[in-house]
């Protein structure tokens, strides 16, 4: 798209038509890559694992993760401390509910 700009086969009369053409070119976003980057960027912080498990399945609903995968990216996100005792536990949780 950039060369065909380059040597004048497309002409745009603002960045937002640009963009506007771009968008229709490539599709615009993937629904799934959005969710799936969302979920990767979230984490517990300060919230209770109640309000944590809430937003998670909010966000994993649409990302395509298999249950196994939600699992681990569930664990990796939630605080540390409470990670820790999940991995010292006698039985390892294998649901995101356990």
């Amino acid at each position: 798209m950039l060369e065909d700009l380059e040597v004048g086969e497309i002409e745009y009369k603002s960045a937002g038509e640009f963009l506007t053409g771009l968008k229709k070119k490539f599709g615009g976003e993937d629904k799934k890559m959005v969710k799936v980057a969302k979920l990767k960027r979230l984490e517990q912080g300060e919230r209770t694992m109640e309000k944590f498990v809430q937003e998670f399945r909010r966000v994993a609903r649409e990302s395509g993760y298999e249950r196994r995968s939600q699992v681990e990216e569930f664990k990796r996100e939630m605080s540390k401390a409470i990670r820790r005792k999940l991995m010292e536990a006698e039985r390892p949780s294998i649901s995101i509910e356990q």
